[in-house]
């Protein structure tokens, strides 16, 4: 393919940056190894992210944060109230809700970062529609807070009546705080405890109960599906479908007996699994429910002798069906979750729970339960006072284990099916972005006039006729010009750009496969880019090598990583406000947990052989362009030892398929996209 490169302002023929490109690998092989290495951490939930000043690439003057009312004016000069928040604070004063004040998060009941429009309560009440952020609604005032990803965007969709928090900014009140700034004291401040984890809501608890205020837990309904009524969408009922073992390389018996191995070390005697992708992966299912997702909807319960899935029975077919009964999976209707979690109480079951990641309703679900238990037969278990303090001091009654949840590390270290259906959709992947590349460079040196949109979906289009596609991993991000500074730009039809041969265009795709799922990041301009686009794309390229080739000692957590990326854009006063890498799942989420590269040093998960890793540093000036370069990568140990340290590395998913290839001549750097098809 024949682009001009972002250092380069002549022209090659197709052949001729081919043949550049596969010349520079086999004389830099190296440069398709990203080395890694790392184990077992234990997380500090209460450390907080270092702060940086990012700066434009020509001089040291900050960039700084217009005040939010500055944005409201800005934004919109309407100052009519808003219907929806009106409509919201008549709920307020209900006898069976009396609140001051009402947190409306992102997430599902089960803390999912993309989910399905029936539970878009945020977007809903907000108008904004980024997969990240809490709003917050007071009786005279309204708030939303995001974090850097989506600061432009949320100033493009908030309108005058709502303050915009940039999150993690310097002086920007968490929610809890500004809740004790702003309401009186002893108020009453409502949530959804299923959309909440209990880590979090006993968080918010502990922070408001500073000024008297009392966290309300309103179980019975949820008050913006009150006011959303017959406009909201109906709940996703598509079927699920079987992930066969020659894609998932473990079946279901197998990956339960290892679970029920741990069940029995921790002094459980069942567990509860919330978090979709990880039902989907231990029970080797996929699903529709959610856009972009091959996950479902549902509930797990594993026993020492059975388990139960809590699913929506019309989702279930025969051959889904037959697949459960061989691995002993009773189904059982999805809104019986905490009925039954009460049940395993009642029995004596002791529940393994992470409450970092299930809801606040199962959680005290099960407490309350337990509570019960030993006021009813306090004169038969006299050896025991409470029960729900994690010690085990009699086998026969029930107690939580507060522990992380084993199948979320189970599923991010792939095996070797899954590494090779991984390597295997990621090829046919590139070879749709190869030919996407060549039409959208020909269109536009034929002066064609295209928009963000029209462009996506002809990538779509090439996608789609890859063998085992299935649908893209998260909304396209389409940007040209402006637009690439906003992360998780979404173009729309009617309001979008077209894309402009003059500015660097920013495509962020990836698609899921039967076999594995993608994640590309280029940058690209199809004209002479300014000495500063090109200096800036250079310290990203140069970061991106760097974690690339970078060797590790095991036990290393990501975010000792992420400086790797960043430190040539530190050399000149840059920055980026996202983290660097994050999780892959195998034909699962395009965004994995537990393991990611950030500067978030709060995760301390290592990364281990076997995980999926992207490597994508990137640079945005606001209101002018963006960029970002994006290649996942997988780990693998690399037999280098000092003295008895053991060294990792990693290995992009793409080697020469699409990549960018750099090299230096003289004292200039000169970028070329390689394209192998």
């Amino acid at each position: 393919m024949n682009m001009r490169s972002l250092s380069s302002s002549s022209s090659s023929s197709p052949a001729t940056v081919t043949k550049l490109a596969l010349s520079i690998h086999s004389s830099f092989p190296t440069l398709n190894l990203n080395p890694i290495f790392f184990y077992k951490f234990k997380s500090n939930k209460h450390n907080k992210p270092p702060f940086f000043s990012i700066r434009n690439c020509t001089t040291s003057n900050s960039i700084s944060a217009k005040p939010s009312s500055q944005l409201r004016k800005n934004r919109s000069s309407n100052s009519d109230s808003d219907p929806k928040l009106t409509a919201l604070r008549r709920l307020f004063s209900k006898p069976d809700v009396s609140i001051d004040a009402y947190i409306i998060p992102s997430q599902d009941a089960h803390q999912s970062e993309f989910i399905a429009q029936s539970y878009a309560r945020r977007k809903y009440i907000s108008a904004f529609t980024g997969s990240n952020g809490t709003a917050v609604v007071t009786n005279d005032k309204a708030a939303l807070w995001t974090d850097g990803r989506y600061f432009l965007q949320a100033e493009k969709q908030l309108n005058s009546n709502w303050i915009l928090m940039r999150a993690g900014n310097p002086g920007v009140p968490t929610t809890s705080e500004w809740l004790n700034e702003v309401l009186a004291p002893g108020a009453r401040v409502g949530i959804d405890p299923f959309l909440f984890t209990s880590d979090a809501a006993e968080e918010l608890k502990h922070v408001i109960s500073k000024k008297n205020h009392e966290l309300v837990y309103l179980y019975n309904s949820n008050l913006v599906d009150e006011i959303w009524k017959e406009a909201r969408p109906e709940p996703p009922n598509k079927p699920v479908r079987v992930h066969g073992l020659k894609y998932a390389g473990l079946d279901v018996a197998s990956k339960l007996s290892s679970l029920r191995s741990e069940l029995v070390q921790a002094g459980s005697s069942a567990i509860i699994v919330t978090a979709l992708d990880e039902i989907a992966w231990l029970l080797n299912l996929r699903g529709s429910d959610i856009p972009h997702s091959p996950v479902v909807y549902a509930y797990l319960i594993v026993e020492i002798d059975g388990a139960k899935l809590f699913i929506d029975n019309s989702k279930v077919t025969e051959e889904v069906d037959d697949h459960l009964k061989k691995a002993n999976i009773e189904i059982r209707p999805y809104n019986s979750i905490v009925s039954e979690i009460e049940n395993l109480a009642a029995r004596g079951s002791s529940l393994w729970l992470d409450t970092s990641s299930v809801n606040a309703a199962i959680v005290n679900a099960y407490k309350a339960a337990c509570d019960r238990y030993y006021q009813n037969y306090e004169s038969k278990h006299k050896t025991r006072s409470k029960g729900f303090d994690g010690s085990i001091a009699n086998s026969d009654v029930p107690i939580a284990v507060h522990k992380s949840s084993p199948v979320s590390l189970a599923k991010a270290i792939k095996n070797e099916t899954e590494l090779k259906g991984m390597q295997e959709c990621h090829l046919r992947d590139a070879a749709a972005l190869a030919q996407f590349w060549d039409w959208l460079e020909k269109e536009i040196t034929n002066d064609r006039i295209l928009t963000e949109v029209e462009v996506s979906d002809k990538l779509l289009e090439f996608r789609s006729k890859q063998a085992g596609f299935l649908d893209t991993s998260f909304d396209t991000i389409s940007g040209s010009g402006p637009n690439g500074a906003i992360i998780h730009y979404k173009p729309e039809p009617g309001s979008c750009s077209t894309v402009d041969a003059n500015k660097l265009f920013l495509l962020d795709s990836g698609a899921q496969y039967v076999d594995g799922t993608t994640d590309i990041t280029r940058t690209v301009h199809f004209g002479k880019p300014t000495t500063r686009e090109k200096e800036c794309f250079t310290r990203v390229l140069q970061g991106h090598i760097a974690l690339d080739q970078a060797v590790f000692p095991e036990d290393t957590p990501g975010f000792v990583l992420d400086a790797f990326a960043r430190s040539f854009l530190w050399k000149v006063g840059l920055d980026y406000r996202h983290g660097t890498g994050h999780g892959v799942g195998a034909a699962l989420n395009v965004h994995e947990g537990p393991q990611g590269i950030s500067y978030r040093y709060g995760n301390l998960t290592p990364l281990v052989n076997g995980m999926i890793v992207s490597n994508e540093p990137g640079y945005y000036e606001d209101h002018a362009f963006g960029i970002r370069i994006e290649i996942p990568s997988y780990l693998i140990t690399k037999f280098v030892y000092v003295g008895n340290s053991a060294f990792n590395a990693a290995r992009t998913l793409l080697p020469n398929c699409c990549i960018w290839v750099a090299f230096i001549a003289a004292s200039n750097m000169f970028l070329v996209l390689g394209v192998k098809g």
